[in-house]
Formats: C-alpha cells, structure tokens, sequence
C-alpha cells in the first residue's frame, strides 16, 4: 500500500458510526447492521476500526457480511462516496499480512508461535482449514513455507472479494479539519500519524495515558483494547470495544463532528 492511499480522510460534514472489533463473530456483525440499517441518515458514514479476523467462529462470513454491507450502504440514494466507508487494518489483519509473507522471516517458527497466541489460528481454519501447526511441527524451509503460504492464499482468493478487501484496508482515518483520528489499537503522540504504522495495532496499553490533546485531534477514537476493559470514555480518547470474539458484545457509537456520541448499539 502506497503511503498516499494509507490514511482515509473523512469530509467534515455529518455523522460517523464507528465499529468496534468484530472477530469473526459474523451473527453480531449481521444483528448490528440491522439496527444500524434503521438509524442510518443520509450524510452518516462508517469507520470499522479493524479484527475482522481471528478467534470468532464465522470469519468467512464475517468478510462476506462486511462485503455485502458496503454495496447497499453506498447504494444508498443519493448515493454515497466511496470514501464514506472505511475499513481500517486491524492487528489481526497485519498479523494476517505477515503471515502471506512468512517465507522471508528470520524465524518463522518463532513469529507463527507469537501469532497463534493472538488469533491468528482461528483465521488459518477458516480459510485453509489447516491451523498451521502441521508445517511447523518440523524446521520447513523457506521454499516449503512459501509453498504453503502461496496455498492459504489461493484459498482467501476463492472466496470473492476477501483478498480485496484485505488488500485495501487504511492504517488510520482522520476529519479532514483533523479533529476526530480513528485507529486500532493505539497511537505514538509523539509522531505524526502519517509517520507511523507498527503503532497503530501494537500500542493498545499506551493508550491509557493519554492525558493531553494530540495534536489538533480532540478525540482519538480505538476499536481494540487488549485488555479487554470494555466501552471507556475520558476528555481526550474513546474505547470502543465491547469484546466481541471473547464472550463481549459488538458496539457501534455514533459521533458528531466535535467528538460528542450522540447514539450507541450493541449485538
């Protein structure tokens, strides 16, 4: 993904409902659309703040229901602008990516024990029908786990529109007046937000001690906190996270342009 397409900028007019992490809980996924379907208004539009993938039991459908609902939601007279639907990189899908490349690591077993303690196993099933355990039971090496990391991504290729999607995904979103900033799991408030990356799904407890204004951000609005401490609010940041795919709930809130949530769902 090339840096200019790696930020989604939001028009400064209307609504944003932001998703929280679905993983692979496709059932809530449907039941939230639903509701949301009904209180949808013309200008609203919609950030998925990333983990659409691992641990839940309908990964699969979970993409296909994210699919499906991005066609009837810009089908939507007047019709909106592509760019009012973002789909934001979760630390699910980069685990996701890093392991399409695992051939070049300097240790794959190493890197594949560390993902499968994050998820990663439930996403391998889904779409391979193999959890990965069977290469790495012995030292593979690199032409054998290019070999099968070519096969687990044939098989998200047969399933239409997944590998797309995947393909496609932002690093982070942003109001184009800079005054709401949507990310994953966490942020360097030391940096620039087009300086950073790893950050964006790897720094979820820093994200507690956010104490100031980022920047021109009034708000900083995540989708994942790791440990799990459900929906949260302070002046400066907003949790939107109800645990889903660890026994939680799916949670959407509805923000207005100044960081105020005006409505709020849960399946």
């Amino acid at each position: 993904m090339s840096d200019e397409n790696a930020f989604a900028v939001l028009r400064e007019t209307g609504r944003i409902w932001a998703v929280g992490s679905i993983h692979g809980e496709a059932d809530r996924l449907r039941a939230l659309h639903q509701e949301l379907t009904r209180f949808l208004q013309p200008d609203d539009r919609v950030v998925y703040l990333g983990n659409y993938l691992g641990y839940g039991p309908d990964i699969v459908g979970t993409v296909d229901e994210l699919l499906s609902f991005r066609r009837a939601f810009l089908a939507r007279p007047p019709y909106s602008d592509i760019n009012d639907f973002v789909l934001l990189r979760g630390s699910q899908e980069e685990m996701w990516q890093r392991m399409l490349q695992l051939q070049f690591a300097v240790d794959p077993i190493e890197v594949m024990t560390w993902m499968a303690e994050r998820g990663l196993p439930a996403t391998l099933q889904a779409y391979a029908g193999d959890d990965g355990t069977g290469i790495f039971g012995h030292r593979s090496g690199p032409l054998t786990i290019s070999k099968w990391t070519g096969s687990v991504r044939d098989a998200m290729q047969a399933a239409p529109g997944h590998f797309a999607l995947m393909s496609a995904l932002k690093r982070a979103a942003y109001t184009a007046d800079e005054r709401l900033l949507f990310v994953n799991t966490g942020v360097d408030v030391e940096r620039p937000v087009t300086e950073q990356s790893d950050v964006f799904w790897w720094a979820g407890r820093s994200f507690a001690v956010i104490n100031d204004r980022y920047g021109k951000y009034a708000k900083i609005i995540r989708g994942f906190d790791p440990d799990h401490g459900g929906y949260a609010e302070t002046e400066f940041t907003m949790t939107v996270d109800g645990s889903c795919g660890f026994d939680g709930t799916l949670l959407a809130v509805c923000i207005e342009h100044d960081g105020t949530v005006v409505d709020r769902l849960e399946a």
